[in-house]
């Protein structure tokens, strides 16, 4: 059973103004309940996919997490996946490179094609897949080891050899090497929250995967460190693939290309499952969405 969300247009609406991405190549606009926004400059075109979702389910046991997501993810572009707590953002995620493998009694139905093969096929070694598919989770979780040996063990673990070149650019690219050049031999857990995210990320960066994830990395952080981290995000873009959760709707307007907003649906069984309500450009989600469920959503109706 689908519920959708008709259109209020009371007075007490109030447009939301949503900042698109400079990528996005698109002013400022407002949202407003039940009303659509005028067009301005199209957005860029959108890569070929590197992600191919068809039918995508995921179940824990007899319990159905998530329920037919069919989408494409553009290749060095951004893609955000938001949606209200318990919609299956993470869940989602986390089948992009098999994570849910690890979870007991989980078990993934459909197709992710990535590289020209499902990767959820029993052929693929989840292990290698990993290293062609990063993770930045939510809380930063750095080794406890020096900030050197941090971004060293992913090389080693993935047959790559350390240099002091190869650190060094790991921790440029993460926008970090100013602050820690003279630290390296510093404990990790020494660094403020969002440098230990960085840090995070340089991990993840070092080993040149193709896709990096991120299961809301700028939660635990304060509004400095988050628009460092989305700083971030961008410039790294042009080298890699990244998908996002994130709760923050102003933050998937700021740093995305393409939107897929998730939602709750309910199952034959009276239980709550997470399914795929609408995907599109930054622009077309947050200027014209066309499912009442996400304009409800990104109005603030529902949430």
């Amino acid at each position: 059973m689908t519920t959708n969300v008709e259109p209020d247009t009371t007075a007490d609406d109030a447009p939301i103004d949503i900042q698109l991405s400079a990528g996005a190549a698109t002013p400022t606009h407002a949202v407003a309940a039940g009303q659509g926004v005028a067009a301005g400059p199209a957005q860029p075109e959108l890569g070929p996919p590197i992600f191919q979702l068809r039918d995508l389910g995921v179940w824990y046991g007899k319990n159905e997490a998530v329920r037919g997501v069919t989408m494409d993810i553009p290749k060095n572009a951004i893609t955000a996946i938001i949606g209200p707590s318990g919609c299956g953002k993470s869940t989602t995620l986390r089948c992009l490179n098999r994570m849910n493998d690890l979870v007991p009694g989980a078990r993934v139905t459909g197709e992710v094609m990535f590289g020209g093969e499902d990767l959820l096929s029993s052929d693929v070694d989840p292990v290698d897949l990993r290293g062609r598919i990063g993770m930045v989770f939510q809380k930063p979780n750095p080794f406890p080891k020096s900030i050197r040996d941090n971004i060293e063990f992913g090389m080693k673990v993935n047959g790559i050899k350390p240099t002091a070149e190869l650190v060094e650019q790991a921790l440029v690219d993460a926008a970090l090497w100013d602050e820690v050049k003279d630290r390296l031999k510093d404990e990790a857990f020494s660094l403020s929250g969002g440098q230990q995210q960085r840090l995070c990320i340089a991990r993840a960066i070092a080993v040149e995967p193709e896709v990096i994830l991120m299961d809301e990395p700028c939660s635990a952080l304060d509004p400095i460190a988050t628009l460092a981290i989305e700083d971030l995000m961008r410039n790294i873009a042009e080298r890699f693939t990244l998908v996002v959760v994130t709760h923050n709707m102003q933050q998937a307007a700021r740093i995305s290309d393409q939107v897929a907003f998730m939602t709750v649906d309910g199952t034959a069984e009276g239980e709550r499952c997470g399914v795929l309500a609408e995907v599109g450009t930054a622009r077309e989600i947050f200027s014209a969405p066309k499912d009442p469920r996400t304009e409800a959503y990104i109005t603030g109706r529902v949430g």
